[in-house]
């Protein structure tokens, strides 16, 4: 995987979850913005040895609501 490819990917997963925090959960812009990128899972997203940016928007929101609901991912 190339840098290229990476930071598309990463932002076109970025783009949905924020999406759908935004459209979904009512979350304003600056919130949702806020929420995902001062969270773990955001990290994790953002690291390419994760493979979390293989995975799909829907999946990478699990995540953030576990670390949401329960704390850290650990």
């Amino acid at each position: 995987m190339n840098k290229i490819d990476f930071e598309f990917m990463t932002n076109c997963l970025t783009r949905d979850v924020l999406d759908i925090l935004v459209e979904e959960r009512d979350m304003s812009l600056s919130a949702a913005f806020d929420t995902l990128y001062n969270s773990e899972t955001y990290e994790k997203l953002m690291n390419p040895a994760s493979g979390l940016y293989f995975q799909s928007s829907r999946y990478i929101l699990s995540y953030l609501d576990k670390e949401l609901t329960q704390g850290k991912l650990g």
